[in-house]
């Protein structure tokens, strides 16, 4: 079976790599080429760079590669010219059209960091973290005309420890789906026959805007916590002290039920932990902190530049 390997982000390299394990186990696999997103510009000084899938695809030896800037007849063609029978997608970024999914005979599959039907859509992964579940998943689904609504190929069910962020969590993720695709692939046409509907209410998750990662301090201790972590690595929380943004890197909930003793937003002291701020409902321990434009401190470093932080009143806007 010749397959087609859509993704771009680093939580799928492992899936590619996944495939191409297969295909020297001599299992009847064989990575027909890759379709990622175009080269972009990154970092300071702009220069134009290649997705973490095409990277990876590079290192590992001669794959072809299709980095189409859109779904048109040209890319169709391209892909057409690969003989594909299978498309395998994950974090791929982009709508496939019907025309396009009409180029696989065996179908197209997508993984998906979350347990389905809940948190369809682009940010299941921070979605998860937000929303403080206690469990979560990844599912291999049939590819639907409805957002991530196609039947369940496969998936796995895992514990939450309520300290994950989005980056370390991705990682976690990107691991257990690679070993979850080698698993399908084992039995590829039994459990295509056997594929099962999404039971269930579904939710759906949005793309993340900058902006979300304003901090409210009239929330509680725990939701904050739960914010911070899931925009790490990004949009990254951040909070102002008059018109100095100031990022909140790593933080953990002291007392989740203390009494208010000072507004909301309010840098009340500091003890063996980090820098104690109140909340709408607890106290929250920040650990590291970033002024806008400089670089990250743990608690100690960033105190002692700020003599007279304690009393410091943050605030939701400059």
């Amino acid at each position: 079976m010749r397959i087609l390997f859509a993704g771009s982000p680093a939580i799928a390299v492992p899936s590619l790599k996944a495939i191409l394990e297969l295909e020297s186990e001599g299992s009847g696999i064989t990575l027909a080429g890759i379709l990622t997103n175009p080269d972009s510009r990154r970092g300071r000084h702009g220069h134009l760079e290649p997705t973490d899938v095409s990277a990876a695809a590079s290192a590992l030896g001669a794959i072809k590669q299709l980095k189409p800037e859109r779904l048109d007849a040209a890319a169709r063609e391209e892909v057409a010219a690969l003989s594909p029978d299978l498309l395998v997608s994950f974090a791929y970024g982009r709508i496939f059209g019907p025309r396009f999914l009409s180029l696989f005979p065996r179908g197209v599959i997508n993984i998906h960091p979350s347990l389905l039907p809940k948190y369809r859509g682009a940010t299941p992964i921070p979605a998860v973290i937000l929303a403080r579940e206690k469990e979560t998943g990844i599912c291999i689904q049939r590819i639907a005309a409805e957002l991530d609504s196609g039947d369940i190929l496969i998936e796995e069910r895992f514990p939450l420890t309520g300290r994950e962020t989005t980056s370390s969590f991705s990682d976690t993720v990107s691991f257990k789906a690679a070993t979850l695709l080698k698993e399908l692939f084992l039995d590829f046409d039994v459990k295509s026959t056997g594929a099962t509907p999404q039971q269930g209410e579904a939710s759906y998750c949005s793309e993340l805007k900058k902006e979300a990662g304003l901090i409210d301090w009239n929330k509680s201790a725990v939701q904050i916590d739960a914010q911070i972590r899931a925009f790490t690595p990004w949009p990254l929380s951040y909070t102002f002290r008059g018109e100095d943004r100031l990022f909140v890197l790593e933080a953990e909930p002291l007392d989740e039920h203390a009494a208010i003793q000072q507004p909301p937003g309010t840098v009340v002291g500091i003890d063996k932990q980090g820098v104690m701020i109140q909340t709408g409902d607890g106290i929250l321990i920040a650990k590291r902190l970033q002024w806008q434009a400089k670089k990250a401190l743990d608690w100690k470093a960033f105190c002692n530049g700020e003599r007279g932080f304690v009393g410091t009143k943050l605030a939701a806007s400059a």
